[in-house]
């Protein structure tokens, strides 16, 4: 079902002879006019082309046939903005790679000569900056095809490759041990990222509680952590009510899955992550509109993302103890689901008057916060959830909400989302909002009413962390699953990867 990886490839041979079908050339737009000018001179094209080239990041302008000979099919010129973040770095390579895809080309190459300087105008090291073009051109090459049959392919374009194959990377002597070691990590970070994608756009006939299980079983094989599958009659044992609660309309049994990596040695922190993992939200009998309700397949995003982070720190070997905590089901309406009114009692023992059916993920996440901190003393708790329309609304499509008890802890998540280029923005976590969770008849409502809903869905979820100091939870509604239109290639992002690998890589 895995497509296959693309290879990277480190070469220091003169520009011209690069074999590619797109080689990049990239450019500031500070060193515009004398570097682009020298380079396209020497190559035999005309510098007229730079009329129409500003050099905004992750602008591209494709060159044919220039006077010298050079081994590439094609040159690209490509926009790097003032060059001085990684985030402009990022778009370029996101760019490149989307546009070789589009152009169906299956080898393409990088000037990466550049690099050093690159490295100093940004403040990042080449192994940064390498490792980031890598995921870039992952990122950017992604298309999630799997379910097209091709029998409507009239064209029989199936014999052009869909995939880049091959990515090469020019560099100079100096800096290849730097790109090496860079790319290595580069594509550990782009391929876990690329299987949450995979999970969170698998559509909810294809994607159960059991198949998030064995997509976990499947990794812990292969890269080396254990995974414990909890089904309905342990989840019972344990009287885990949240979790029982929004299974309950459900034809198909909940899962609770529990990854753990230890790696040998010393561990320096015990890090529990836990992700929601409902497989297709309907709101259950509180029924979502029906508009653009294919979406809520996403409601998945935190638990491949946990998943994803899991393994990519067992790949690395980080010297972490990492917890990966998995509640898993989809919220359907039927007779036997939950209603509105109803009140449940939690694993922790707290009870909850549901309020809403629709406000599901945090009574699922209530039962494996409270585990997560009884069962293994983690240091750190951290939760990843498309938690609440609320948040999109505050922070739109691009930005998670961040809430926490610990500033120290909420300052390392933004930091780890400005290097990763995966944002966070802290969101207040006042005890004033309290009073709108109060219930009549249980110890807590699930909800607080429209205002402020993210943040009442964070105090919320705070009740079942038992005092715990170092918690935070990641609201990724927004990030996780770009709508239609929302962008070149909408679906899943795999947002919350590349997040807490750059945070625990910092703990490592």
């Amino acid at each position: 079902m895995a497509s296959n990886p693309m290879k990277i490839s480190l070469v220091q041979s003169n520009l011209e002879a690069v074999g590619a079908d797109l080689l990049a050339l990239p450019f500031s737009s500070g060193a515009l006019k004398k570097e682009a000018e020298e380079a396209l001179l020497a190559l035999g094209f005309d510098i007229q082309v730079l009329k129409d080239f500003k050099a905004d990041a992750g602008e591209i302008v494709v060159l044919y046939g220039g006077g010298k000979k050079y081994a590439a099919a094609r040159i690209a010129l490509l926009g790097l903005g003032e060059a001085k973040t990684l985030d402009d770095w990022r778009k370029a390579s996101v760019s490149f790679a989307s546009k070789a895809v589009d152009m169906k080309l299956e080898k393409i190459a990088v000037d990466c000569s550049g690099i050093k300087s690159l490295s100093e105008a940004t403040g990042q090291s080449v192994a940064t900056l390498a490792a980031a073009l890598v995921e870039g051109c992952v990122v950017g090459s992604y298309r999630f095809d799997r379910l097209k049959s091709g029998k409507l392919d009239k064209k029989k374009s199936a014999s052009k490759p869909k995939e880049i194959a091959e990515l090469l990377l020019r560099v100079d002597a100096p800096e290849s041990e730097e790109v090496e070691k860079g790319v290595a990590e580069g594509i550990i970070v782009a391929s876990c990222q690329k299987m949450a994608r995979d999970l969170v756009n698998l559509p909810g006939n294809y994607l159960q509680a059991d198949d998030i299980s064995k997509a976990a079983v499947e990794s812990g094989k292969k890269h080396g952590f254990d995974v414990t599958v909890l089904h309905k009659k342990q989840i019972e044992s344990l009287g885990m009510g949240g979790l029982l609660a929004v299974n309950q309309g459900s034809f198909h049994p909940p899962t609770f899955t529990v990854l753990d990596y230890k790696p040998k040695g010393k561990t320096k922190l015990v890090v529990a992550l836990v992700g929601k993992g409902v497989t297709f939200d309907s709101g259950g009998i509180s029924l979502k509109p029906s508009e653009n309700m294919g979406e809520m397949k996403s409601d998945m995003s935190g638990a491949a993302s946990v998943l994803g982070a899991v393994e990519a720190v067992t790949r690395l070997g980080f010297p972490l103890h990492v917890i990966g905590l998995i509640p898993a089901t989809d919220n359907m309406p039927s007779g036997t689901a939950q209603k509105p009114g109803d009140v449940i009692t939690t694993y922790s023992g707290i009870t909850v008057e549901v309020g809403n059916t629709d406000a599901e993920g945090r009574l699922i996440l209530a039962d494996a916060l409270t585990y997560a901190k009884e069962k293994y003393k983690p240091d750190v708790i951290i939760d990843v959830a498309t938690l609440t329309g609320a948040c999109i609304v505050a922070l739109g499509y691009g930005v998670a909400g961040l809430f926490s008890n610990n500033d120290k802890l909420a300052d390392e998540i933004f930091q780890a989302g400005q290097l990763s280029g995966e944002k966070v923005w802290r969101m207040p976590l006042w005890d004033l909002y309290d009073e709108q969770i109060k219930s009549d008849v249980a110890d807590v409502n699930n909800t607080g009413g429209r205002g402020a809903g993210s943040v009442t869905a964070a105090k919320f979820l705070e009740k079942f962390i038992d005092g715990h100091k170092n918690w935070a939870h990641i609201d990724i509604a927004g990030p996780s699953f770009l709508p239609k239109g929302g962008g070149k290639v909408n679906g899943g992002t795999g947002f919350g990867v590349s997040l807490l690998v750059e945070l625990l890589k910092k703990w490592a």
